[in-house]
């Protein structure tokens, strides 16, 4: 307990949005003012445009797909795998300025469109269901999100870093999302278009630690405006409104201005604090780890009770027998020993089913862990991903290993279908899910399809390096000699008595998921958040400790369950003990489900089948990942002690 409250505080302490720390791969750029340039000090400031995305559809797409302002010559910054897969495509944007050079109302570009002529209007009605399903920019200056804050409940302020295109108003009346922030926006059935953004950047002037200042926040304000005087804007007038029944000539003019003030108090190391504060449920987060820590608790004091007073009943009355009658007399588990280490049926499935379970929980440990050092923090765009699948194509060792070393153990000698299953069976079902929810994103013409290029580099580090690796690990495992068990298995095997309710395979199996999940679900929200609500999630610490809470909880339960079963003489444990904490993943996709109606707005036939096409893919990772550990666990407790006792 007192270890777990250590870990808590540490990885806290690490992660707390007011922690200020270089992240790691990360350096400050430093800015001056024009004439003022040096190699190590530069006055032009980039911002550059990434995907636009709406929490009403599961589509996003990048801004060229928008007729929006656009460079002429666009020179595209490199993106790693994890940020190609995730779908952010970052271009450069017209809008350039210099540091501490003011700017009001500058002009961008003036976009046209006319109902008469076909592609003009399909740009038109593109952006005007644009509006309506809410998507929103997303900036970036000096590889920091420029952010919109805003007040929310109880005058708490919100920094999104997101702002959207434009709004509806509905016919009846009703202002749909960011038609509420301004009170002009009263037109029935009207699209209002964000044609114009005030831009704040802070920075901090560097002291005593070399030339120059650095950027430290950039915040702006969107909004809308007509312009009373088009050849010389002066953002007055208006709202820029778009009447969704008008027919004729529409002109949209983009202008932005843009000015610097000084912050003292932020620095950069800290410069996403802000951000970082404003977002909720930090509190909800420290409720979750003591939910999760009483079920713990729980748990641990069960198995202790069973192991230290039932068992060690148990095996203190076999080794004290001072009669044939008290040797007739054996009960339970006793009855079992010569069948605890029959060969499951399906063994074959079940050792693949390990080996994969083997790659994606060494994968999930070493990436947690990694972001709890700050290597894949926000800032780090992708880095999550790409860290998660290199991994995964890098351990095909311990997967081949373990599944080959298992298959043996149960007597199997098909060792070319095992190691080639174990190479392709769960990634081919994972990339054929994956593949197909491409298809759709390629049919949308969404910036989350993979290109073709990138579909091939995954293939070929799965097919060249993974599979490879594979069959080095299970070339290993069958070399080995087989696990030898304690107890000899009779040949014959023992009838299983007429089973009690809650000792039957399928009641124990949905019982077992039951307290792993609660563990876990407040942590599912907040991730099912960011991937599907556009959340930033920073709190890999928290998420550690859950995942390290989350293997005693499932260790602890089928323990727990496997001991009733033997009790009860049903000595087919091995599928039964990967499928009950497995069965976490069931309760998974309940939640899932649960959260996608109760609480997205997600519209559309091809946002619903992404949701779900995905979800799946989340799901079975899960149910390998619970299921393989806990096996494992379970095998360790069943070493029993010899018959001759």
């Amino acid at each position: 307990m007192a270890s777990s409250a250590l870990l808590v505080l540490l990885l806290a302490a690490i992660l707390r949005p007011g922690a200020a720390f270089y992240l790691p791969g990360l350096a400050p750029v430093s800015f001056c003012e024009q004439g003022k340039e040096t190699p190590e000090c530069k006055s032009d400031i980039e911002l550059f445009v990434n995907r636009l995305d709406s929490v009403e559809s599961v589509l996003p797409y990048e801004y060229a797909a928008f007729d929006f302002c656009q460079v002429e010559k666009e020179k595209r910054p490199s993106e790693n795998l994890g940020q190609v897969l995730f779908g952010e495509r970052i271009e450069q944007s017209p809008y350039r300025f210099k540091f501490k050079e003011s700017k009001k109302c500058e002009e961008v570009c003036t976009k046209t469109y006319t109902t008469t002529d076909t592609q003009s209007k399909q740009k038109l009605e593109f952006l005007k269901k644009s509006m309506l399903l809410n998507y929103q920019h997303h900036w970036i200056v000096d590889n920091m999100p420029v952010t919109w804050c805003y007040e929310v409940e109880d005058k708490k302020k919100f920094c999104n870093p997101g702002f959207p295109i434009g709004c509806y108003m509905t016919e009846e009346g009703h202002p749909k999302d960011a038609c509420v922030i301004n009170s002009e926006f009263h037109e029935k059935d009207t699209f209002y278009i964000f044609n114009h953004v005030d831009i704040t950047i802070y920075y901090h002037v560097v002291e005593n630690e070399g030339q120059g200042s650095r950027l430290v926040a950039a915040k702006l304000e969107p909004r809308s405006f007509k312009h009373t005087h088009p050849d010389k804007p002066d953002c007055s007038g208006p709202p820029m409104e778009i009447k969704n029944t008008y027919i004729g000539e529409i002109k949209i003019k983009y202008t932005y201005s843009v000015s610097f003030e000084e912050q003292k108090e932020i620095r950069w190391a800290s410069r996403w604090d802000y951000i970082l504060e404003s977002m909720p449920h930090t509190h909800i987060q420290w409720f979750s780890i003591m939910n999760s820590l009483v079920i713990v608790l729980f748990l641990s004091g069960m198995v202790a009770m069973i192991m230290l007073r039932t068992l060690h009943k148990d095996i203190a009355r076999y080794n004290q027998i001072d009669s044939m009658e008290d040797a007739q007399e054996e009960f339970g588990w006793k009855l079992v020993h010569g069948d605890i280490f029959r060969p499951p049926r399906k063994g074959m499935l079940l050792s693949v089913f390990l080996g994969s379970g083997t790659q994606i929980l060494i994968m999930t440990f070493i990436t947690l862990f990694f972001a709890c050092l700050g290597f894949l923090s926000p800032a780090n765009r992708g880095a999550l991903m790409t860290c998660a699948v290199v991994l995964w194509v890098l351990l095909g060792t311990p997967a081949g290993y373990v599944a080959s070393r298992f298959y043996k153990s149960f007597g199997g000698e098909k060792w070319k279908t095992n190691v080639l299953l174990t190479s392709f069976l769960c990634p081919g079902i994972v990339f054929a899910d994956f593949f197909l929810m491409n298809l759709i994103l390629w049919g949308e013409g969404s910036s989350a399809a993979i290109p073709f290029g990138t579909l091939v580099a995954i293939l070929a580090l799965w097919f060249c390096i993974s599979v490879p690796l594979t069959f080095i690990g299970a070339y290993f495992g069958f070399k080995k000699n087989a696990i030898e068990h304690p107890v000899r298995t009779n040949q014959i095997p023992r009838q299983i008595p007429e089973q009690s309710f809650y000792t039957k395979p399928l009641p124990g199996i949905i019982m077992g998921g039951i307290l792993p999940f609660g563990c876990i679900f407040i942590q599912l929200f907040f991730i099912l958040n960011s991937i599907w609500s556009h959340q930033m999630y920073y709190m890999f610490g928290f998420l550690f400790l859950v995942f390290i809470i989350l293997v005693i909880t499932c260790s602890e339960a089928t323990i727990l369950l496997c001991y009733f079963h033997l009790c009860a003489e049903d000595y087919h444990w091995q599928w039964r003990s990967f499928l009950t904490s497995g069965f976490t993943a069931v309760y998974f996709l309940i939640y899932a489900i649960h959260y996608f109606y109760s609480k997205l707005q997600i519209t559309g036939t091809a946002s619903t089948i992404l949701y779900f096409g995905y979800t799946m893919i989340m799901v079975l990772i899960f149910f390998l990942f619970t299921g393989k550990f806990l096996f494992c666990t379970v095998m360790k407790h069943t070493d029993l002690p010899d018959s001759s006792h």
